[in-house]
């Protein structure tokens, strides 16, 4: 896989750090994982923590050298990332759970997968113009979708951090259907939290990522999204793929690459997310142990 990446993390405005972000890659398959704790509540960057290490640690353990169903993997790495943070609020005594957005994405054979929980985004961005990205679980996307309010009145409207999905929250995720992409060379996948696309306009993002390598041009957008808002700035972060690999795709199916808003409504995740929290408290601890293990070894790959 020929690829470049960047990832840039700042805290803005705010008085501690609650993104974070994670990417792992064997030269075969990778990962990208940003997750956004949730200021309004509690240890929101445990939350986030555990939402990327798990993600890593997964990607490690079926990851041999490829994922054989990438839209499995998301859909169970996601639920049980979930079930840990739930375990984890509870082991600390806290009246309340640790949230986070989750957005993560499989690469491997030329091809992306990804899926989202909340407010994080990703976008595919093909010779400066938008492809596709991610559909915000939250009221005001269901405002634009009806039509109620444009797009650009999304950073300043007052329900605009409300979200209707989370991580680690007392009602278990619906998850949207798995989306994916067959790549081309000069692809970007961008992956960002609301500290960094909320103050910008789509068309800034795009305008700014032309004529420009990723890690030149993203320093510079993440600045314009400090300066433009202001004292109430976010956490700021990017996680960005750049594919430069001219291989065609090992796939036989032709590509699919959904449409932002053509996405139909998601299957029922409860059930398997029901039967991730149908586990006992060794189970977990196991399974956290593993965590530690899998992001311990010499060849687990590069986390920040």
């Amino acid at each position: 896989m020929k690829h470049t990446l960047f990832q840039a993390s700042r805290i803005g405005a705010r008085t501690y750090q609650q993104d974070r972000l994670g990417q792992w890659s064997n030269g075969e398959a990778m990962v990208l994982v940003l997750a956004d704790g949730m200021g309004g509540h509690l240890h929101g960057e445990v939350a986030a923590q555990i939402a990327v290490d798990y993600l890593g640690a997964a990607f490690r353990s079926e990851a041999r050298p490829r994922i054989d169903e990438p839209e499995t993997f998301l859909y169970r790495a996601i639920g049980r990332a979930h079930a840990l943070i739930v375990h984890q609020g509870q082991k600390m005594g806290l009246p309340d759970s640790p949230r986070t957005t989750i957005v993560a994405c499989v690469v491997q054979g030329s091809r992306a997968w990804w899926s989202f929980v909340g407010d994080s985004r990703l976008y595919l961005i093909r010779e400066g113009r938008l492809v596709t990205r991610t559909r915000d679980h939250t009221i005001v996307q269901q405002l634009v979708d009806a039509g109620r309010i444009r797009e650009e009145a999304v950073a300043v409207h007052p329900d605009r951090n409300k979200l209707l999905r989370c991580l680690g929250g007392p009602i278990i995720p619906r998850m949207e259907p798995v989306a994916s992409a067959t790549l081309e060379k000069g692809d970007l996948l961008l992956l960002c939290s609301d500290g960094f696309w909320g103050p910008l306009t789509q068309r800034q993002i795009l305008m700014g990522l032309i004529g420009k390598p990723p890690a030149e041009a993203l320093p510079g957008l993440i600045e314009m999204a400090e300066a433009r808002a202001g004292r109430t700035c976010d956490n700021v972060s990017v996680l960005a793929m750049h594919w430069l690999d001219e291989r065609p795709a090992t796939f036989e199916d032709p590509p699919t690459v959904p449409q932002a808003g053509d996405l139909p409504a998601g299957p029922d995740f409860t059930a398997s997310a029901t039967d991730f929290l149908r586990v006992t408290d060794a189970e977990i601890e196991s399974q956290i142990a593993q965590i530690k293990a899998a992001l311990g070894r010499p060849e687990a790959g590069k986390k920040e």
